[in-house]
C-alpha cells in the first residue's frame, strides 16, 4: 500500500461549497473502498464561521443524498500547504488567495487546483450558493462536486 494522499477543499467561509466537496469526496472513497488511501478535510479562507456547522441548506442537500457529514468549519493554516498534497479552491478568487498564501510558506508542497477543472461538463467555477433564496444552488453545487470528485478520483487511483 502506498502513502496516504491528503486533500483539502477550500472556499471562502467553509460552510457551503468546501464542506459539500469534502463530504462528497469522503462518500466516494468509502463507496470505492479506498478510504485508507486518503485523508480529507476542508477549510475557509476567512475566519467568520470557525467552529460552525455547514449552512443548513448544505446539510439538507447532503442528507437528501444520504451523504454523512459531521465536520465543522476551520480556517486554513500555513501548515496546510506543507501537509496536504492537493488543495482545491472553488473559484478563481479562492485560487488567487491560496496561491498568495502559499508563497509565504516555506516548503509548501500542495498542488493548488481549481476543483471545477476536473468537471467533465466543463463547469470550472463552483458558484457560491450562500446568498441563494432556496436550495437549488446547493443541489447544483452538490452535483458539480460529485462530478469533479469522481473524475479526480478516476485520474488518481
Amino acid at each position: 500500500m502506498g502513502d496516504v494522499k491528503k486533500v483539502l477543499f477550500v472556499c471562502l467561509g467553509n460552510i457551503c461549497r468546501s464542506p459539500i466537496a469534502e463530504a462528497v469526496f469522503l462518500h466516494l472513497i468509502k463507496q470505492r473502498g479506498v478510504s485508507e488511501q486518503w485523508e480529507v478535510d476542508s477549510a475557509a479562507l476567512g475566519g467568520w464561521h470557525v467552529g460552525s456547522l455547514p449552512d443548513r441548506r448544505a446539510r439538507q442537500t447532503l442528507a437528501k443524498h444520504s451523504v454523512d457529514y459531521d465536520n465543522t468549519a476551520r480556517q486554513i493554516h500555513p501548515n496546510d500547504f506543507v501537509e496536504y498534497d492537493y488543495i482545491f479552491g472553488m473559484d478563481l478568487n479562492n485560487i488567487s488567495a491560496l496561491n498568495s498564501e502559499a508563497k509565504d510558506v516555506k516548503n509548501s508542497k500542495a498542488k493548488i487546483l481549481l476543483l471545477g477543472d476536473s468537471d467533465p461538463q466543463g463547469e470550472r467555477i463552483i458558484r457560491d450558493p450562500y446568498y441563494d433564496d432556496d436550495s437549488k444552488g446547493f443541489e447544483q453545487c452538490y452535483q458539480q462536486c460529485m462530478r469533479c470528485c469522481n473524475a479526480f478520483l478516476d485520474q488518481n487511483q
